[in-house]
């Protein structure tokens, strides 16, 4: 009965290591599809329409905060944004 329980405790733990090693070759696998398929096509879409997603431009400027030009709407355009 010792060496049933042992076979199965074994068992038991091989399997659950089988199965742990098994969804992380498949989620990296996944992952990884999705990734270079999503950000890849993303990426030649942008590179075909010539879209730059981060300003990366360098200036003479000695910042790189950008101007937001908050003082020139009028005051009502603040009311009530959402």
């Amino acid at each position: 009965m010792r060496g049933l329980r042992q076979f199965l405790t074994g068992f038991k733990s091989g399997i659950s290591a089988f199965g742990h090693n098994t969804a992380l070759i498949v989620n990296t696998i996944l992952l990884a599809f999705v990734y270079f398929l999503g950000v890849g096509i993303t990426s030649i879409i942008a590179k075909i329409f010539r879209k730059h997603f981060l300003d990366m431009k360098r200036s003479k400027e000695p910042t790189y905060w950008s101007d937001l030009n908050l003082r020139k709407k009028p005051i009502n355009e603040n009311y009530r944004q959402f």
